[in-house]
């Protein structure tokens, strides 16, 4: 998808992670098998990695996950796919130049992407990866994307940095709490969670937790909270080696024997609503939080297409 006006303007490509094609084991089986074939992702030995991979993964995973996505799906396709191409025409209706979608794994590919902005007269391209927080299993795998797509005859592409502090992102943010109604207290604390990433990515200097840090620490001072009042936890674990912590089930389930039986979750490092958010939080976490004793759970909505959102990328771009 390109949105397009274009005669030389600079073009942009707004990259995201990727989505199945379709809320099916064959097309999640696709999915899962570039994704999890990435070395950014997984950097095992292929020797170790390949038969877990081939022999155990692909054959288990895809019918369950294939499950999960047909809860979400919306009668435009996957909610991330549909989120961010509704930002693409929002933002191209008052740029001057070509914008495009491209998923880092499915498609439509970044190299698709970065063609439609050549084919329709593009100027400089930018690439802008919708991870607001630096990592290198993400940004840097679209880092490597575009690299590859410039050199197997593309032209140059600057691929923009992270945002995970920027004034106009937080902002946002924080917009989206007070739009789902809570404030929060230590009483009744806003858990902001993060995509995890296995521990030794970041003793191996992955600078992901710091710039998460940054993100919560710059949410909480936005929106004026009290010590206590809001929490750092990680999601999305996978795999049996240790992860990023702590964990944000194992944090909701361990709340209301503190007191605490009120509780909001957002999810940062998201941009716009995804599988991980709309059912791992909106439908497991919930449960969790519920099972333990729990009373009232908040989902905080990721910025999709709303004015927060623009806004950001205004201010970014």
């Amino acid at each position: 998808m390109t949105a397009t006006r274009s005669d030389g303007a600079p073009g942009l490509v707004l990259a995201q992670l990727g989505t199945p094609a379709a809320p099916t084991p064959r097309a999640v089986r696709r999915y899962l098998a570039e994704f999890l074939s990435d070395r950014r992702v997984v950097d095992l030995p292929r020797w170790r990695w390949w038969p877990v991979l081939h022999g155990i993964v692909l054959r288990v995973r895809p019918r369950r996950s294939a499950a999960l996505y047909r809860r979400i799906w919306t009668g435009r396709g996957s909610p991330l796919r549909v989120h961010t191409e509704d930002l693409a025409r929002r933002l191209a209706a008052e740029r001057a130049g070509p914008v495009a979608v491209g998923m880092r794994y499915g498609g439509p590919t970044i190299a698709t992407a970065l063609d439609g902005l050549v084919a329709s007269g593009a100027g400089t391209l930018h690439v802008l990866p919708l991870f607001p927080q630096y990592s290198r299993t993400t940004t840097g795998s679209i880092e490597d994307a575009v690299a590859a797509w410039s050199a197997g005859g593309g032209r140059p592409a600057t691929v923009l940095g992270d945002f995970a502090d920027h004034p106009a992102y937080l902002a946002a943010l924080a917009g989206s709490v007070r739009a789902a109604g809570v404030m929060p207290t230590p009483k009744a604390p806003l858990l902001v969670s993060f995509h995890g990433i296995p521990a030794r990515y970041a003793r191996a200097g992955d600078p992901y937790p710091e710039r998460c840090a940054a993100t919560a620490e710059g949410l909480a001072r936005t929106l004026g909270l009290e010590p206590g009042a809001w929490r750092i936890v990680y999601q999305s674990r996978f795999g049996r080696e240790p992860w990023l912590g702590p964990a944000l089930d194992a944090t909701l389930a361990a709340l209301p024997a503190e007191g605490i039986l009120e509780v909001a979750v957002i999810s940062p490092s998201f941009f716009a609503d995804c599988l991980e958010t709309l059912d791992e939080i909106g439908r497991e976490a919930r449960h969790t939080f519920l099972a333990a004793g729990g009373g009232r759970f908040t989902r905080v909505p990721c910025l999709n297409a709303d004015d927060g959102a623009l806004a950001t990328l205004r201010a970014l771009l």
